[in-house]
């Protein structure tokens, strides 16, 4: 692979493995994909019934099953033919869009691009709302801006690629993370008779609540691996 080729693979990488730490269906094939796989890959556009991640040609256009057309990434992989779209496992009406702009700074019309009116007619029958921005250099004020005022109904969040070269869940200092759904967070809070406010607390821009899309009001559980207990368990409110 080329050295820029080679880069957009670490950033492919890194965000299917987030993808599917945030509990969104990818195939097997996707998470082991090597330098070689990454070249050599004919991928099509997302059928994401089927578990299957893969570039999108024209996400406009695509359908729930459809295949949108077929890239093969070879040796100058461009960042549009990498769009990725997922669906989450125990909730198909969740589907989310990752768009990795070719703008070395993102400002407010390649947003436009994709959102909105683009976000919720890619998919038809679909009501796409949430996204994810994988940026060269960043995002202008006005972008930032942008984005602030489609929120609440649209959920767009963006990273850097420098910040998914690697995956930091896999550094050996990082502990596991695990969100909790609504009703474990309620029996938790009932077990120990708290209020989450009284839970230690964790930014909602930690890179690990950024990683995992942690919202405010979530709760996260941590585990640590204990030299006399096995293990140890804690719980952080995202605030």
């Amino acid at each position: 692979l080329t050295p820029e080729a080679s880069r957009l693979y670490r950033v492919r990488k890194t965000t299917v493995k987030m993808l599917h730490n945030r509990g969104y269906i990818v195939s097997e094939n996707e998470l082991v994909m090597t330098p070689e796989a990454f070249q050599h890959q004919v991928s099509s556009a997302l059928c994401h019934h089927s578990g299957s991640v893969g570039a999108v040609t024209d996400w406009r256009d695509c359908a729930v099953g459809d295949l949108c057309g077929f890239h093969q990434f070879g040796d100058n992989p461009t960042r549009e033919m990498m769009t990725i779209l997922v669906e989450k496992i125990d909730d198909p009406s969740d589907n989310l869009f990752v768009f990795f702009p070719e703008d070395t700074k993102v400002g407010v019309k390649p947003i436009r691009k994709y959102v909105p009116p683009p976000l919720h007619l890619c998919v038809r029958d679909e009501n796409v709302t949430k996204a994810i921005l994988v940026v060269q250099e960043g995002i202008t004020p006005f972008a930032r801006q942008a984005l602030n005022e489609m929120a609440p109904r649209y959920k767009i969040e963006h990273f850097k690629e420098t910040e998914l070269l690697v995956d930091i869940t896999e550094h050996t200092l990082v502990p596991v993370h695990r969100v909790l759904g609504r009703d474990e967070k309620a029996a938790l809070l009932k077990r120990y008779r708290i209020r989450d406010s009284q839970l230690p607390r964790m930014q909602v821009s930690d890179p690990i609540a950024r990683y995992y899309g942690m919202t405010r009001g979530q709760v996260v559980k941590i585990i640590r691996p204990s030299e006399t207990a096995g293990r140890y368990v804690t719980y952080r409110a995202v605030v």
